[in-house]
């Protein structure tokens, strides 16, 4: 089904316009438990099933030369979920990080874990750092994994090491603007967000990279996670490519 924009996402253009593949896409994974609701299934047998679908992604994503990928696998707020989904989530983290690691290297992926991984178990964390440190010097795509990540977290979280970097005396407070706030980012050094989907039909971007969606464009599809595929993916793309980007301008200076 084809993805419906936000009410505030520029409109599309009257006619055929070249406009360059999204450099930095951002994917919020929504669906999963109502999947397997659909199937008779528990909630967890969707989280399962969503693994192909981050497989379908990167793979896209790496055919098509999108540089960065950022996946929404783990809200801060996902903590207050039935202590057995959030346990069979933390079981399937460690699974993927087992198995998938190698794959990614394999293939050129630069794996990247963002969020606040102090609150995982030491274990969990080490095999993160492994994975990190293996596929450090891949270039042909960066996927960025956010596990246990808010967007609010990373706002708050960058003002604290902007604020520490004043009082050690590495910055004057006249030197804080967006440039040093978005060098503390947890996407620092990748390319600016350019579309943000959402998939499972709700329309809120939910708590998830709230400081690099100021231009992104949103895509929302009622297509629901496990059955996300390279297809659907693609009219994404399709989407965006039609849109016309204008970061303040009118459509007349875009057009120039």
């Amino acid at each position: 089904m084809l993805g419906k924009r936000s009410s505030a996402a520029p409109a599309k253009t009257d006619g055929p316009v070249d406009i360059p593949g999204p450099q930095h896409v951002a994917i919020i994974m929504d669906g999963n438990g109502r999947w397997a609701q659909k199937k008779g299934k528990i909630r967890t047998f969707g989280h399962k099933a969503g693994v192909e679908s981050v497989r379908a992604v990167v793979r896209f994503a790496r055919k098509n030369s999108i540089q960065s990928l950022t996946l929404f696998a783990f809200s801060s707020e996902n903590w207050k979920r039935p202590e057995e989904e959030v346990s069979v989530l933390m079981e399937l983290f460690n699974l993927v990080l087992n198995n998938e690691a190698k794959r990614l290297h394999k293939n050129g992926v630069r794996l990247k874990v963002i969020g606040d991984v102090s609150a995982f178990d030491d274990k969990l964390k080490e095999k993160i750092r492994k994975a990190e440190t293996m596929t450090s010097e891949n270039t042909d795509l960066v996927l960025n994994i956010a596990a246990n990540y808010g967007g609010r977290w990373d706002i708050v979280n960058a003002a604290q090491q902007l604020m520490e970097d004043v009082s050690t005396g590495k910055l004057a407070i006249s030197d804080i603007n967006e440039t040093t706030f978005d060098e503390r980012i947890s996407t620092a050094g990748l390319p600016e967000l350019d579309l943000l989907i959402r998939t499972g039909g709700e329309h809120r971007i939910s708590n998830f990279l709230l400081w690099q969606s100021a231009y992104a464009e949103l895509y929302f599809t009622d297509v629901l996670w496990p059955d996300f595929s390279e297809s659907v993916f693609q009219d994404a793309v399709d989407d965006y490519k039609q849109r016309q980007r204008r970061f303040g301008l009118t459509g007349e200076q875009v057009s120039v």
